[in-house]
């Protein structure tokens, strides 16, 4: 095939999802020092993109009320004029766009029904856990000729903060106190993609950790989460910033912490993508496991059921309360091993 020079990545689905994506634009500019790299996200997602420095141009997905506009899109990928396009999220609909669009190398699973909408297709069966989400990502590049081995260790997602959000999080942080401890950012809530650390949990871990001296406790979430958190909040000290923070914002205080607990959820990979130390729960149904979604770094540890089950399933690990058997006590020891406070 011919050198790619313009080249659109679509990525239209969650905050981890995103951030998973994000190495393949230094692979490709590595690859192709020349080529524009294009990123095609949700509106919710595009502060995770808009200030990375190898990602040329990033176009919102058009839709409304929670529809994609079709015909939209399509005029706004034909005016791009792209070469080639990268489905490291397919969906028939955006396949269609794609194809409609005009764009002659097109990328993606050979596995959907839909798949003759792409020219040149992988396959790889995501659902089965052979390798990490990101390494899958990855595998996609194949079809231009790249072979590359991404590894914890040499892993770059070039997330950058931007300067205004970092201001007003460190002034807040200052006002509170926090600066001056160590920050323990606890995130209980999730997009429901898997199954979380039950509520009770997360409230015998705080109780442990409010004990400790030196630390700052706050608690994140959107909108949906206040709620959650506020039963979290078992004293004055803790603070609990649910639904104060934009995107942005919140990526500027993940990158103001020192560690960050969390279930299965966007908010564990940006810290990730920061490099932080991240504490993560997962349960072992095998399509949301840690091999595939797990924190892709090496400062972290991941929490799984202790029960002794096999053959996981959504339904197998919310009857036996599987996520309930994770020790709090091993959970704390960890956190303060990992942060020297006692």
């Amino acid at each position: 095939m011919n050198y790619p020079g313009n080249i659109l990545i679509v990525r239209n689905d969650r905050i981890g999802d995103v951030i998973l994506t994000l190495p393949i634009a230094g692979i490709l500019k590595n690859k192709f020092p020349e080529s524009k790299i294009t990123f095609l996200v949700r509106d919710y997602t595009k502060d995770l993109v808009i200030k990375h420095p190898l990602i040329d141009n990033v176009i919102v997905l058009k839709e409304a009320k929670g529809k994609v506009l079709i015909s939209e899109n399509i005029k706004k990928i034909s005016e791009q004029k792209f070469d080639t396009c990268i489905f490291m999220y397919p969906t028939f609909t955006l396949a269609l766009i794609i194809f409609l669009g005009g764009i002659k190398n097109r990328i993606g699973s050979g596995y959907r029904w839909y798949s003759f909408l792409f020219n040149n297709r992988i396959f790889q069966h995501r659902k089965y856990a052979e390798m990490h989400e990101l390494e899958f990502n990855v595998n996609l590049l194949r079809s231009l000729g790249i072979n590359e081995r991404v590894t914890p260790e040499n892993v770059k997602f070039n997330l950058n903060i931007d300067e205004m959000s970092n201001a007003k999080i460190k002034d807040i942080l200052s006002k509170d106190g926090a600066i001056k401890e160590k920050i323990i950012l606890i995130h209980p809530g999730s997009g429901g993609s898997a199954i979380d650390l039950p509520m009770g949990k997360f409230k015998e871990l705080i109780i442990k950790l409010s004990e400790l001296g030196g630390i700052k406790i706050i608690l994140t979430g959107n909108n949906t989460e206040k709620k959650l958190c506020n039963l979290l909040q078992i004293n004055e000290n803790i603070l609990n910033f649910a639904g104060l923070f934009n995107l942005s914002e919140l990526t500027a205080l993940i990158n103001n912490c020192d560690l960050l607990v969390a279930n299965s959820t966007g908010p564990l990979h940006i810290a990730v993508a920061l490099n932080k130390k991240v504490i993560g729960f997962y349960p072992k149904i095998l399509a949301c496991s840690p091999k595939r979604w797990g924190p892709y770094t090496k400062k972290s540890t991941v929490f799984v059921p202790k029960i002794g089950c096999t053959d996981c399933s959504r339904e197998q690990c919310e009857r036996l309360n599987c996520m309930n058997s994770i020790d709090m006590n091993e959970v704390a020891s960890v956190i303060k091993n990992d942060l020297n406070v006692s």
